[in-house]
């Protein structure tokens, strides 16, 4: 037995590089990952395409062997104890690993037996899960047959069914509707009320921000920054972005602003000019005389305080991810 108190996962140091084939060079997805979540909490993992979140999921799922450092889920060790591990946690993956000869009944049914239920437990287990995600109309059909959102759910009831201690849900969204994801992001909610700890990756910033207690960002196997999002937004190096549109050609003075200490960039495109500043106080306002003196009115103005979209780009930089 481990000790209650333990922590749901974690890490020390944790990394995995993938060896060379052929031409290709060894890859280093992770590289020195440390991580410490309590349990209860909701965490998330923010990084772009490729950043290593996947990777450090399939660690602590045991699922890919770490190549340096250390991994503990629920107090067990990823490499010792990893059956002890698959017995305790649940794991819904990016795409629809559901069996498409089974009923969406069936596939709960089934995972509940692997995991030690008796069919009339695992058939009430089943109708429970499905009737408590809204899906008790859908026991019958393919799980290929009904929608992306709908098939997302089954999977993570299936995941439920032994009654994990953690949850790992990699990339829960991709690929829905925006409707949709908001109405997943309820039912996480509620299994976070509940007591459940869910550990997420995702890319999407509004996500992190609306689910997670705390979030790390991700990048090149590393972590850059982590904490709660008010922290980040507050500590990660996020600008201020001031927008304002004018009436003509952005005046030539405003260029020069990028070199004052405090902006970090200045983007002028098509009579509007974008300025990310860490030390935003007056800015807008000078802007605005600015284009004044140089007799160009000003049609729109706004000015967003840090978010985490900020924080991410400040991390992570602006560049297009494969």
């Amino acid at each position: 037995m481990t000790d209650p108190s333990e922590a749901a996962v974690r890490t020390a140091g944790l990394e995995k590089t993938y060896p060379p084939s052929g031409p290709r060079p060894a890859v280093p997805a992770v590289q020195g990952i440390d991580l410490d979540i309590p349990r209860g909490e909701f965490f998330g993992l923010l990084g772009p395409n490729g950043a290593g979140k996947s990777t450090t999921i399939g660690m602590l799922t045991t699922l890919v062997v770490p190549t340096g450092g250390s991994a503990r889920v629920l107090g067990l060790d990823v490499v010792r104890d990893a059956v002890e591990i698959k017995r305790r946690i649940g794991v819904v993956s990016q795409n629809n690993t559901l069996d498409s000869d089974l009923t969406v009944a069936e596939n709960l049914e089934f995972r509940g037996r692997y995991f030690g239920l008796g069919a009339r437990d695992a058939r009430a287990r089943a109708a429970e899960l499905l009737d408590l995600f809204g899906l008790a109309d859908q026991r019958g059909g393919n799980p290929f047959e009904i929608s992306g959102g709908q098939a997302k759910r089954v999977m993570i009831c299936r995941a439920l069914m032994h009654g994990p201690e953690v949850l790992f849900l990699d990339e829960p969204t991709a690929g829905l509707d925006p409707q949709t994801r908001t109405n997943l992001w309820e039912v996480l909610r509620g299994l976070q009320a509940a007591g459940q700890t869910i550990v997420l990756t995702t890319h999407y910033m509004e996500e992190a921000e609306a689910l997670c207690d705390r979030v790390a960002v991700v990048d090149h196997g590393k972590i850059l920054a982590s904490g709660t999002v008010d922290h980040l937004k507050s500590s990660a190096g996020a600008d201020t972005v001031i927008t304002v549109a004018y009436d003509a050609a952005v005046p030539e003075k405003i260029r020069a602003l990028a070199d004052r200490k405090g902006i970090s960039k200045v983007e002028i495109n098509d009579g509007q000019v974008r300025v990310f500043a860490a030390e935003p106080d007056g800015l807008l306002g000078e802007l605005v005389e600015l284009g004044s003196a140089a007799g160009v009115g000003v049609t729109d103005a706004s000015q967003l305080r840090p978010s985490l979209e900020t924080v991410f780009l400040a991390l992570t930089g602006r560049d297009y991810r494969d």
